[in-house]
């Protein structure tokens, strides 16, 4: 009966993605107890994770090194029996190496020998996707990964949905299909606001109402597509906590999403998901549900895994037109 720490990324998307690590530790010792260390921001998605017995912030921003702080934190915290590390970073080992955790387990990174004392090699090839790879630190080093490897899932409360609903009046009686716009790595894996606009007209000539969905750093994307929509929609961007968005997006019909956090939230909670592939790779990180589908047009260009095109064209989504997906959403 272990007590666990679990290290957690910084993204929203891997942090959903890390499910599957949860679910086959506490298949391993159901009786141990998990605790999850992460930045404040992803923290509402442990706390939809049942395996997990309570939820740490991270009190250091992006890029903080700050070691006398980090010692302190990490003496600070109870005592553990075993640590797993999912960020690849130095910084990330030092709170389990200072906390005195007996083992501490993750994949070889920045200079972490010492700090982490069982060191996993990463075979890319036998664990392409993410939730396989941190999943794989859930077992013993050296043993091949069980398949099939559980999916993530969300737990979502109906008391708490249905009060997320009336904070935000929103109306039950028409179907919803929620828009996810953004995408932080960068406007490659963007599609166009014109064609989200386009989109949301059919849909609600259609008898749906369209949400958008999104942080403070989507609104100007989530205006845009009202404007073209002829305000069609309803533009939640930065009017919720992710805790809410969660819940809004929990009562989807369709979800048309980015490659993006919240794509991967969508996926998590099992909604019908059009999941939009621009630079990036479905083979890497595509949406874990049998209810989702990938759109891409496999340009020759793509993916490049760019922030920016670097052709200038962005034909990857430009070209992507709102046909293809009305036909993958029905």
């Amino acid at each position: 009966m272990a007590r666990t720490l679990v290290v957690a990324p910084s993204w929203i998307g891997d942090a959903v993605l890390s499910h599957a690590l949860l679910v086959r530790l506490k298949e391993r010792d159901p009786q141990g107890s998990i605790d999850v260390l992460a930045p404040p921001w992803v923290l509402p998605v442990y706390g939809r994770m049942p395996e997990v017995a309570a939820t740490l912030a991270l009190p250091f921003g992006h890029g903080d090194l700050k070691l006398g702080e980090r010692r302190r934190f990490a003496r600070s915290l109870p005592r553990y029996d075993r640590a797993v590390v999912l960020p690849n970073s130095f910084k990330s080992a030092l709170i389990p190496w200072h906390a005195g955790i007996a083992a501490r387990t993750g994949y070889r990174g920045e200079m972490r020998y010492g700090l982490l004392n069982d060191v996993r090699i990463l075979d890319e090839e036998e664990l392409p996707l993410i939730f396989e790879r941190y999943a794989a630190l859930a077992q013993p080093a050296g043993e091949a990964l069980a398949r099939p490897v559980p999916q993530p899932r969300l737990a979502v409360d109906e008391a708490a949905r249905l009060a997320t609903a009336r904070k935000h009046g929103v109306d039950l009686a028409k179907p919803v299909a929620v828009f996810a716009p953004g995408a932080e790595y960068g406007p490659a894996k963007r599609w166009p606001a014109r064609h989200f606009a386009d989109l949301a007209k059919t849909l609600v000539s259609r008898g749906l109402q369209v949400w958008l969905l999104g942080s403070k750093k989507d609104v100007e994307a989530t205006a845009e597509i009202q404007r073209l929509s002829g305000e069609a929609c309803i533009d939640f961007a930065c009017r919720t906590s992710l805790d809410e968005a969660i819940d809004l997006m929990s009562f989807a019909a369709n979800v048309v999403t980015n490659d993006s956090g919240l794509m991967h939230i969508a996926a998590a909670l099992d909604r019908p998901t059009a999941a939009i592939f621009g630079s990036s790779s479905p083979a890497f990180t595509p949406p874990l549900s049998s209810r989702a589908r990938v759109i891409t047009l496999k340009l020759e260009c793509s993916p490049c895994f760019q922030r920016e095109c670097p052709l200038g064209h962005t034909n990857c989504l430009v070209t992507l037109e709102p046909a293809l997906v009305l036909e993958a959403i029905g």
